[in-house]
């Protein structure tokens, strides 16, 4: 693991790969952490640098006690431009999915792709439980219930920048069983590929191999 300040916080990342190669950006979902890409950060190294950072409030990154998911975005911009990273691949599960398109919207230049994992999508969220707190160290709670009110009451800015996102985009749906609308992200971005695969929200855990293949593909494309 290695750190670097980045928007003025401190994050962590896991680093793999041949740092000449084209950077590729794993971005976990809420709770997780660099580690929730073990088994894939190895398959995109032999190709990729890859760089899996922890977002802010979760893993050993800083837990600054606020936790606006556009920070979060920043958070990401800062972490590449501190690491000489001008242009790279984006890849985001769930929460880090909606960092991701938070990012392609403020800094295009930025993301060469896209792929996003069984986004968060950018609209208010209904029928949701309330959070229970339980004895979890693994990540700050004030990120959990600041993230949730942005879940419950996104900015509608968010929803308008969708069709701003100028980077081929790849958008993994989990289908039904997942708790998102993912085919209803990917309508709103211009160009967006969608493909299905019916396991739920944790499609990379799940159906691995068909993660693979279906990211392989679209960055062969």
């Amino acid at each position: 693991m290695r750190e670097a300040g980045a928007n003025g916080i401190k994050i962590a990342y896991r680093e793999e790969g041949d740092p000449g190669a084209p950077t590729l950006v794993l971005l976990h979902g809420r709770t997780a952490d660099h580690n929730d890409w073990n088994g894939i950060t190895q398959h995109f190294a032999a190709r990729y640098h890859v760089l899996a950072p922890d977002l802010r409030g979760h893993g050993a990154s800083d837990r600054p006690g606020e936790y606006p998911v556009p920070a979060m975005a920043e958070d990401v911009a800062a972490l590449l431009g501190r690491l000489g990273v001008e242009r790279a691949v984006l890849v985001g599960h769930s929460l880090g999915a909606m960092v991701a398109y938070l990012v392609a919207m403020g800094h295009p230049g930025l993301v060469e792709r896209l792929v996003l994992e069984d986004p968060v999508p950018p609209r208010p969220l209904e029928g949701r439980p309330p959070i229970e707190e339980d004895g979890s160290t693994a990540f700050d709670w004030r990120m959990m219930h600041d993230t949730e009110r942005q879940f419950l009451q996104p900015d509608p800015a968010w929803l308008a920048g969708l069709a701003t996102i100028t980077a081929p985009t790849l958008v993994l749906s989990g289908g039904p069983q997942s708790p998102f609308r993912a085919d209803e992200t990917a309508a709103l971005i211009p160009g967006a590929r969608l493909v299905t695969i019916e396991v739920g929200h944790l499609i990379h855990v799940s159906a691995r191999e068909a993660f693979k293949r279906a990211v392989d593909d679209f960055l062969g494309a």
